[in-house]
């Protein structure tokens, strides 16, 4: 089976991450490539042992704009001529589409193949996004959704689409809590005093990802007397003019706030990190305070790690965890519920603990490397069968 995997950005994001575990874990069966804008991506991806075709790929929004639109679709365009070669020359049969944009690109390409479009994004409605899903609705083959939250923004807006559910999966070997020695993770930490409450966000510095939340429920536990710090693992990634959020101007927000409310010495700004299993087992909580979230990978991850998760409740966290056993869900932008929620759990280490138990085993039983890729295989075999009639 030849497969031909299509990303249209070179920066590594959870998506990103997603694919690249996919790549690491699949068959010999499978004879993979990948076409990608090159940079940190297309390096990885060659450190697996698997070839790269540079595309031009794209940063732009689907949002309208009278400058960016028209540069989009040129973009757009461009790599979808790229994609089609690219296709031609590897003999793809299948072609799998990592992102919304990518599916963008096979929808304009020119190739014969099963094409499978992985959406793991609910875009905001509008005319654009709109006629992005109906593109990839009327063009793919199969679209895959990493969750029913995602699928059902799918079906929303083409009904007609042949949708998918698979849920993104952790790697229990490298996340791992008993490879990894909690006392000695926390002490390798700057600044983080023995038995402070330890709280961390990791997701890329965007306004939709909730960080700011996060930080005001800092500031509510510090007006309790609650000796709590917070870990903010990521970076503002996408930063083109051109993307939907201005997210080096959040980052500029948040400094902002963290000063303002005394918290400096409080909030530790981690950036892009290797060691991300590490930091999650050092943590009492791990929090997912975005406006949605289509899935939530750094909540699998957590629970792998034994860590109790407090989630936003829209979208795919309630997929993932039963509110109360391994972690909660709650309503997000309103950070006095999340630092009452917090300052309940951090009374209580018993039951953080018999969460963390349960949120391993969840991870155990739902979301392996192992039934990920039986998935997406089952539903390359189910997308040749289609193509074929």
């Amino acid at each position: 089976m030849r497969v031909l995997y299509v990303s249209h950005t070179a920066q590594v994001s959870g998506g990103e991450r997603s694919l690249l575990e996919l790549l690491g874990a699949l068959p010999a069966a499978v004879q993979a490539h990948v076409a990608t804008p090159r940079g940190l991506l297309a390096s990885e991806v060659g450190e697996l042992g698997i070839a790269t075709t540079p595309i031009t790929g794209t940063a732009g929004s689907l949002r309208p704009h009278p400058l960016h639109t028209p540069l989009t679709i040129g973009q757009l365009a461009l790599t979808a001529a790229q994609v089609g070669r690219a296709a031609r020359r590897w003999h793809a049969e299948i072609l799998h589409a990592n992102s919304i944009r990518a599916g963008i690109v096979l929808g304009l390409a020119r190739a014969r193949g099963a094409r499978v479009v992985h959406v793991r994004d609910c875009l905001p409605p509008g005319a654009l996004s709109g006629w992005a899903l109906r593109l990839i609705a009327a063009t793919a083959t199969t679209v895959v959704a990493n969750s029913r939250y995602t699928a059902s923004s799918v079906l929303a807006v083409a009904p007609g689409a042949r949708v998918e559910v698979v849920h993104n999966a952790v790697d229990l070997a490298r996340f791992d809590p008993a490879r990894i020695d909690r006392p000695a993770a926390r002490a390798r930490l700057e600044g983080v005093a023995p038995g402070r409450l330890l709280l961390g966000v990791v997701a890329q510095l965007s306004p939709w990802k909730g960080q700011d939340t996060a930080i005001e429920a800092l500031a509510l536990l510090r007006e309790r007397g609650v000796d709590a710090q917070l870990l903010l693992i990521g970076s503002a990634k996408f930063l083109a003019r051109s993307t939907r959020y201005d997210n080096e101007a959040y980052l500029r927000r948040l400094r902002a706030l963290t000063h303002a409310a005394g918290l400096d010495e409080r909030v530790s700004w981690l950036g892009e990190r290797e060691d991300v299993p590490e930091l999650i087992r050092a943590l009492d909580i791990l929090l997912l305070p975005s406006w949605e979230e289509p899935f939530g990978r750094a909540a699998i991850e957590a629970m792998a790690m034994e860590v109790p998760v407090i989630a936003t409740s829209v979208g795919g966290p309630a997929e993932i965890l039963t509110d109360g056993r391994e972690g909660l869900l709650l309503a997000p932008r309103e950070p006095r519920a999340w630092a009452q929620a917090i300052h309940t759990l951090a009374r209580d280490a018993e039951r953080r603990a018999q969460m963390g138990r349960a949120g391993r085993l969840r991870a155990q039983q739902g979301f392996t490397l192992a039934a990920h890729v039986a998935a997406i295989l089952d539903v390359y075999e189910r997308a040749l069968a289609r193509a074929a009639r």
